[in-house]
Formats: structure tokens, sequence, C-alpha cells
């Protein structure tokens, strides 16, 4: 686990830069996570972070607002300037700052400060500060969350292999959305809410979804006879991508229990993706599979 953190930190180190000297110090604490003062600083950021986030949330409730509106406005200020010296403090421990800058994180950590700012010229603005929820995500560098990111990791290459079957999947639905929803515009009417097809494709996905909001009900037997299809339909529907997905990442479990990683391999001819480790040929078409490579 060490060698991975360390392995991290150097990715970090090699893509912003990390200087020499007080720079060089600040960096570790700022950005590595696999020391005692930048464990310390990872939790007290995180710990600020939640900290401004309920502030904002309590502000948002008139009745505390009205009562300590200048404690709340004074914890607002504090916490905008805490991220701020963060966030100048990380461009001047690092040789390329525009680098960071413009990363993701980056453009978190200014937009985390800038609404207070703006908020001196556009009243009402400062309630966006709750962007800074996304810098949370660091919490995976602090615990050394290693098995759930790998977790995490297998379900997105399973949802990138599934991709073409989910996507015939909703083809599928949409499909069945229009037909219904036509066909509910031409039983029920505008009399009866249904004032176009658009309007009764919106009620068919609300059915078919089981969400059921009620601002739009069939009337007639034979429209309730149609909603009653779709709701169990809906039922159905609920559980095909959950077992394309959950095929997938248990196929990929077992390649990695049986063989060496590989990387996920898509098919030259047909496109199609999914493919076992160890497999030299498209389950689909037949074609003969590019090299499957470990990985690293």
């Amino acid at each position: 686990m060490k060698a991975r953190t360390a392995t991290a930190g150097d990715h970090r180190a090699a893509r912003y830069g990390r200087p020499d000297g007080w720079r060089g110090r600040l960096y570790d604490i700022i950005f590595r996570s696999d020391s005692v003062a930048g464990r310390r600083f990872d939790i007290a950021l995180v710990l600020a972070i939640l900290l401004s986030i309920l502030v904002v949330v309590l502000d948002s409730v008139p009745r505390i607002r009205v009562r300590h509106a200048d404690l709340m406005h004074g914890l607002e200020w504090t916490f905008t300037l805490l991220f701020t010296i963060e966030y100048v403090a990380r461009l001047l421990c690092v040789r390329q700052p525009l680098r960071y800058a413009t990363s993701f994180f980056g453009i978190v950590d200014l937009l985390s400060v800038l609404p207070t700012y703006v908020s001196l010229l556009v009243p009402g603005s400062e309630a966006l500060l709750d962007i800074r929820i996304l810098r949370l995500l660091r919490v995976f560098r602090i615990f050394k969350l290693t098995l759930y990111i790998e977790e995490y990791t297998r379900l997105a290459e399973a949802l990138a292999a599934s991709r073409r079957k989910i996507m015939v999947f909703l083809s599928v639905v949409l499909m069945a959305v229009l037909i219904l929803g036509t066909v509910m515009y031409v039983v029920e009417g505008p009399e009866h809410g249904y004032t176009s097809i658009p309007t009764a494709m919106y009620w068919a996905i609300v059915t078919m979804t089981t969400v059921g909001y009620g601002d739009i009900t069939p009337h007639t037997p034979l429209g309730k006879g149609i909603a009653s299809f779709m709701m169990l339909l809906g039922w159905g529907i609920l559980a095909v991508p959950t077992g394309i997905v959950t095929a997938e990442m248990t196929a990929r479990r077992g390649d990695r229990r049986h063989g060496p990683a590989r990387l996920p391999r898509d098919c030259e001819v047909c496109g199609s993706g999914g493919h076992d480790a160890n497999a030299n040929f498209c389950k689909e078409c037949g074609a003969e599979l590019p090299p499957a490579p470990s990985r690293p």
C-alpha cells in the first residue's frame, strides 16, 4: 500500500513539478498523504470543507439566518480566507502552477472561494459555495481506500464493456415510451391531461419507472389497462441493466482470479467488448482480437 501511495505522489510531482527547499517541504504536506503532516493537513482540510458546507446549509434556513446573521457571515468569510490561503499555497509549492490551476481540482479549488468574493458584487451568489463538496473527493487520498478505488475501476470497465447492450436496451425502452405514449394520447385525449404526444411520453416515462407523480392519470378503462401493463413492464425494465452490468462485473472478476489482469479489448471489426482475458477471437463475429496487454 505504501508503494502505491508513493507512486501516486511521484505521478503528481512529475505532472506539477516538485520544487526544492521550503516549497518542496510545503508540497509534501499539501499534495502527499504518506506522512504525518500530510495526513493531518488532509484531515483538517476535509473537516473544514464539511464545516463550511454546514454553515452554507444552515444559513439557508430563514430562522437561523435572521438570528445568527453576523455569526454565519463571519464564519463564511473565515472559511473563504482559509481556502484562499490554501489555494495560493498550492500554486506556490508547484513548479507549474498554471497546470495545476487548469486541472480538475485546481478549478474546483478556485470555484470554492470565488462565490464569496463575487457575492460582494452580486448578492445571493454565495449559495454556489456548495461546490466545495466536490473537494471531498480527496478523502480517498486520506484513508488510502485502494480496495474501493479498484472496485470503482471495475465498475467503470464493466459499464464501458456493456455500453452497446445498454444502448440497445435504452433504444427499446424509448421505442416503447413513444408507442405507448402515442396510444395513451389517442385513448385519453387532451380532456384527461394528455394534451400532446410529448406530454403522454412524459407520463409513460414516469409510469414505467414506477415513480408515479400523479399529475396525469388515465380515466378510461382502456387507459387504466394500458397503465397497468406499463407498471408491470417497468418492474422488468428496471432489472435488465442491473443484470447486464452485474454479469459483466462477474466475468471480469473471474478473469482476475483465473489469469493475469488484462486491459479491456474491443473487436476491431464489429466493436463488441467484454471478451475473456484469454480470448483470441471475437465472441460476436469471430474475428481475431488484438493482443491483450497486461494491466500495469
